[in-house]
């Protein structure tokens, strides 16, 4: 009976030694951001800050150790500029708008600068460094005469009649978000996180402008009511002098092709933990 109740002792006091001696494993995470986007571009060409859009997103991120994790996302956001904010002459003669819808998909990699254990008091903060691809949608658009108009299938800068071999853009595009940003646990189950990325693409009509002014014959015939609308977004010039329009010179720069459009994401966002116990090395 003595052998018994001390082999029932031993077992008891190795099970209890070995929980004690567990740890705990991140193995990923999943949650949700908010936060503001912004466009550089054609009108924004000196990188202002000062027409913020909404952005929300979703995103699951699998740990492989404490440094490094892979994360998938989308993101929703919204992206716009005018000349009328430019400080440049040239730009706000040229009188251009847009706006669009982005929906964002991308894949990238986490590197965290320090160690990485929510529930660990001593390693539950670190800065750290995301690369990825992604592929998006847009669809540029402005407003005329208080009408909401889409400006891909116009051709503003003569694509319908193939000027200088242009062709329609496409509304998809890829992307190569670069960023940083710092990391919180909450304690074991939730993170919060705030990050800055910017996103390079491979488009550079994300606001419809790009090269230069087609002349408007033969590319913008007339209606029955008179001047095409393609014709009348391709150079908004008239609006504010209409006798010194700038298409009326062909070939005048309308945008600068050789530096491809950019959008940037500033987030804050919230996950939740997927973990398990797991036992050291020897057990």
């Amino acid at each position: 009976m003595r052998r018994i109740i001390f082999s029932i002792l031993s077992l008891v006091l190795i099970s209890t030694t070995a929980k004690s001696q567990m740890g705990y494993f991140q193995q990923g995470e999943f949650g949700f951001s908010v936060g503001m986007s912004h466009y550089f571009g054609d009108l924004n060409t000196r990188s202002g800050l000062n027409r913020p859009k909404p952005a929300v997103g979703l995103f699951f991120r699998k740990q492989f150790g404490n440094y490094v994790a892979m994360r998938v996302s989308g993101h929703f956001a919204q992206v716009g500029y005018s000349d009328v904010y430019s400080k440049n002459e040239y730009q706000r003669l040229r009188n251009l708008s847009f706006n669009s819808n982005l929906f964002e998909f991308a894949v990238q990699g986490d590197f965290n600068f320090f160690k990485y254990i929510p529930d660990d008091p001593n390693f539950s903060f670190t800065p750290y460094v995301t690369l990825g691809a992604g592929l998006f949608s847009y669809d540029p658009y402005t407003f005329y005469n208080g009408e909401k108009v889409y400006l891909r299938p116009l051709g503003t800068e003569g694509q319908a009649g193939g000027y200088l071999g242009r062709t329609e853009y496409s509304t998809m595009a890829m992307c190569v978000p670069l960023g940083v940003g710092i990391k919180y646990s909450l304690n074991k189950n939730v993170n919060i996180h705030f990050e800055v990325t910017q996103r390079f693409t491979t488009t550079d009509y994300l606001d419809d402008v790009s090269t230069t002014f087609a002349p408007k014959d033969p590319y913008f015939p007339d209606g029955p009511t008179g001047p095409s609308l393609a014709y009348l977004l391709q150079d908004r010039s008239y609006e504010i002098d209409p006798n010194n329009m700038l298409s009326s010179v062909p070939g005048r720069q309308r945008g600068w092709s050789k530096q491809k459009d950019q959008y940037v994401i500033a987030e804050i966002g919230i996950s939740f933990n997927l973990g398990t116990y797991k036992c050291p090395s020897g057990f």
